[in-house]
Protein backbone atom coordinates (compact mmCIF):
# COMPACT_ATOMS: atom_id res chain seq x y z
CA UNK A 1 0.00 0.00 0.00
CA UNK A 2 1.41 3.37 -0.94
CA UNK A 3 1.88 5.63 2.08
CA UNK A 4 2.22 8.85 0.06
CA UNK A 5 -0.18 10.71 -2.22
CA UNK A 6 0.25 9.72 -5.87
CA UNK A 7 -1.43 9.79 -9.25
CA UNK A 8 -1.09 7.75 -12.43
CA UNK A 9 0.11 9.48 -15.60
CA UNK A 10 1.90 8.94 -18.88
CA UNK A 11 5.46 7.70 -18.34
CA UNK A 12 8.55 8.25 -20.44
CA UNK A 13 9.72 4.84 -19.20
CA UNK A 14 6.77 2.58 -20.07
CA UNK A 15 3.13 3.39 -20.80
CA UNK A 16 1.89 4.78 -17.50
CA UNK A 17 3.66 5.27 -14.19
CA UNK A 18 3.00 6.45 -10.67
CA UNK A 19 3.91 10.05 -9.81
CA UNK A 20 4.31 11.97 -6.55
CA UNK A 21 1.26 14.19 -5.93
CA UNK A 22 3.27 16.24 -3.41
CA UNK A 23 6.94 16.53 -2.44
CA UNK A 24 8.36 13.46 -0.67
CA UNK A 25 11.39 13.90 1.59
CA UNK A 26 14.30 11.49 1.31
CA UNK A 27 14.00 8.70 3.88
CA UNK A 28 10.19 8.82 3.94
CA UNK A 29 8.51 5.40 4.02
CA UNK A 30 6.48 5.23 0.80
CA UNK A 31 5.13 1.66 0.71
CA UNK A 32 4.43 -1.35 2.92
CA UNK A 33 2.52 -4.56 2.37
CA UNK A 34 -0.97 -4.17 3.76
CA UNK A 35 -2.87 -7.47 3.37
CA UNK A 36 -6.21 -5.68 3.84
CA UNK A 37 -5.51 -3.74 0.63
CA UNK A 38 -2.77 -5.62 -1.24
CA UNK A 39 -3.94 -8.98 -2.52
CA UNK A 40 -1.79 -12.05 -1.77
CA UNK A 41 -2.67 -14.60 -4.45
CA UNK A 42 -1.64 -18.24 -3.90
CA UNK A 43 0.30 -19.65 -6.86
CA UNK A 44 -2.17 -22.55 -7.16
CA UNK A 45 -4.97 -19.98 -7.72
CA UNK A 46 -2.80 -18.17 -10.27
CA UNK A 47 -2.11 -21.40 -12.16
CA UNK A 48 -5.83 -22.22 -12.39
CA UNK A 49 -6.91 -18.69 -13.34
CA UNK A 50 -8.42 -17.92 -16.76
CA UNK A 51 -5.87 -16.64 -19.32
CA UNK A 52 -7.13 -13.04 -19.20
CA UNK A 53 -6.64 -12.94 -15.42
CA UNK A 54 -3.17 -14.53 -15.72
CA UNK A 55 -2.20 -11.76 -18.17
CA UNK A 56 -3.24 -9.12 -15.62
CA UNK A 57 -1.32 -10.84 -12.84
CA UNK A 58 1.75 -11.31 -15.06
CA UNK A 59 1.74 -7.59 -15.83
CA UNK A 60 1.05 -6.14 -12.37
CA UNK A 61 1.97 -8.72 -9.71
CA UNK A 62 5.25 -10.10 -8.39
CA UNK A 63 6.37 -12.95 -6.10
CA UNK A 64 6.03 -12.18 -2.40
CA UNK A 65 9.34 -12.24 -0.52
CA UNK A 66 7.52 -12.57 2.83
CA UNK A 67 4.87 -15.11 1.76
CA UNK A 68 6.47 -17.88 -0.33
CA UNK A 69 4.07 -19.46 -2.82
CA UNK A 70 2.13 -16.20 -3.28
CA UNK A 71 2.22 -13.23 -5.62
CA UNK A 72 1.38 -9.67 -4.56
CA UNK A 73 -1.21 -7.70 -6.52
CA UNK A 74 -1.32 -4.12 -5.26
CA UNK A 75 -4.73 -2.53 -4.84
CA UNK A 76 -3.58 1.06 -5.34
CA UNK A 77 -1.37 3.01 -7.74
CA UNK A 78 1.69 1.05 -6.59
CA UNK A 79 1.05 -1.52 -9.31
CA UNK A 80 1.95 1.14 -11.88
CA UNK A 81 5.45 1.80 -10.50
CA UNK A 82 8.04 1.36 -13.23
CA UNK A 83 11.51 -0.16 -13.02
CA UNK A 84 14.65 1.96 -13.15
CA UNK A 85 18.32 1.06 -12.89
CA UNK A 86 18.64 4.35 -10.97
CA UNK A 87 15.47 4.36 -8.85
CA UNK A 88 14.44 7.09 -6.44
CA UNK A 89 13.21 4.50 -3.93
CA UNK A 90 14.70 1.55 -2.06
CA UNK A 91 12.74 -1.69 -1.67
CA UNK A 92 15.61 -3.88 -0.46
CA UNK A 93 14.08 -4.26 3.03
CA UNK A 94 11.23 -6.76 3.39
CA UNK A 95 9.33 -4.19 5.46
CA UNK A 96 8.66 -1.92 2.49
CA UNK A 97 10.04 0.94 0.45
CA UNK A 98 11.52 4.33 1.26
CA UNK A 99 12.43 7.40 -0.76
CA UNK A 100 16.19 7.37 -1.43
CA UNK A 101 16.23 11.13 -1.93
CA UNK A 102 13.81 14.02 -2.12
CA UNK A 103 11.19 13.35 -4.81
CA UNK A 104 9.52 16.41 -6.31
CA UNK A 105 5.79 16.73 -6.83
CA UNK A 106 5.10 15.54 -10.37
CA UNK A 107 8.19 13.31 -10.50
CA UNK A 108 7.75 9.67 -11.44
CA UNK A 109 8.36 7.28 -8.53
CA UNK A 110 10.54 4.36 -9.64
CA UNK A 111 12.02 1.25 -8.10
CA UNK A 112 14.49 -1.49 -8.97
CA UNK A 113 12.32 -4.58 -9.50
CA UNK A 114 15.32 -6.83 -8.79
CA UNK A 115 15.28 -5.68 -5.14
CA UNK A 116 12.10 -7.67 -4.47
CA UNK A 117 11.81 -9.98 -7.50
CA UNK A 118 14.90 -12.20 -7.80
CA UNK A 119 14.02 -13.56 -11.26
CA UNK A 120 13.34 -10.10 -12.73
CA UNK A 121 14.68 -9.55 -16.23
CA UNK A 122 13.97 -6.67 -18.55
CA UNK A 123 12.37 -7.69 -21.80
CA UNK A 124 14.73 -7.30 -24.79
CA UNK A 125 14.61 -3.72 -26.01
CA UNK A 126 12.82 -2.46 -22.91
CA UNK A 127 14.00 0.90 -21.58
CA UNK A 128 15.80 1.05 -18.23
CA UNK A 129 15.97 4.81 -17.80
CA UNK A 130 14.93 7.36 -15.20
Amino acid sequence: MLLVRTYVGQSAIEGVGVFAAEPIAGGTPIWRLEPDFDRLIPMQRYRSAPPVLKELIDRYAYPSADHPGHVVFEFDNGRFMNHSDRPNTDFSAASGGIALRDIAAGEEITCDYAEFYNAFELLPGAPCVA
